[in-house]
């Protein structure tokens, strides 16, 4: 796994698909996961359509905000714990240490086991995870220009969750331990390199 945390004590949770893997290889445009592949867009579709059908759906505002909000949860829940997982190998979360001291953990499959993963299940699961986000932001400016502030925290709270699992799992796919660890062997470098100059120019 690649991880973008020191701490190595944890059982990695692809280790089973890994090995359940290697028997046999399927085609990568196939969907290999169809119930995940669909939860994955239910929740935050649905949350989508009941925020813009709310007033033919329903007269009382209580239920459409709490009927959002519990697909909004779901979908957060489905998409951290599941379907990051077994779409695209991705998953982050967050633990604490035996100090109290609190980490986010970020990681990935290994790269020779790439071929789990079908080209199909990850485009559907970054365009989910990039789309939604972006029409609930959409959703906030147009809250507050058409001056339906009632809405507001709903709407709020679909960028968090959602915007929440983006962060993630960009975090998961563009980062390593190995990205950081060069980024921290060259920040230092440049750091004693100027330090050495700026020396060498007082004396």
């Amino acid at each position: 796994m690649m991880r973008l945390d020191d701490n190595d004590d944890d059982v990695s949770l692809f280790d089973a698909e890994e090995d359940t893997g290697r028997g046999g290889k399927s085609k990568k445009t196939k969907i290999k996961h169809p119930v995940a592949s669909f939860f994955h867009l239910f929740f935050r579709v649905s949350a989508i359509l009941v925020y813009l059908l709310c007033e033919l759906l329903s007269s009382s505002f209580i239920a459409c905000m709490v009927t959002i909000i519990l697909f909004l949860s779901a979908d957060f829940w489905t998409v951290k714990n599941i379907t990051g997982r077994l779409m695209v190998g991705l998953r982050w979360w967050n633990q604490v240490d035996k100090d109290g001291k609190s980490h986010w953990v970020f990681e990935s499959r290994k790269e020779n086991s790439k071929q789990l993963v079908s080209d199909s299940e990850t485009r559907v699961f970054w365009l989910g995870l990039v789309v939604c986000p972006v029409i609930w932001v959409f959703f906030v400016f147009s809250t507050l220009f058409s001056f339906k502030i009632k809405w507001l925290a709903v709407v709020i709270m679909g960028v968090v969750l959602q915007g929440a699992n983006l962060y993630g799992y960009v975090r998961c796919k563009v980062g390593s331990r190995t990205n950081f660890k060069d980024m921290a062997t060259n920040y230092f470098g440049r750091q004693i390199l100027k330090q050495a100059m700026t020396k060498q120019e007082e004396s």
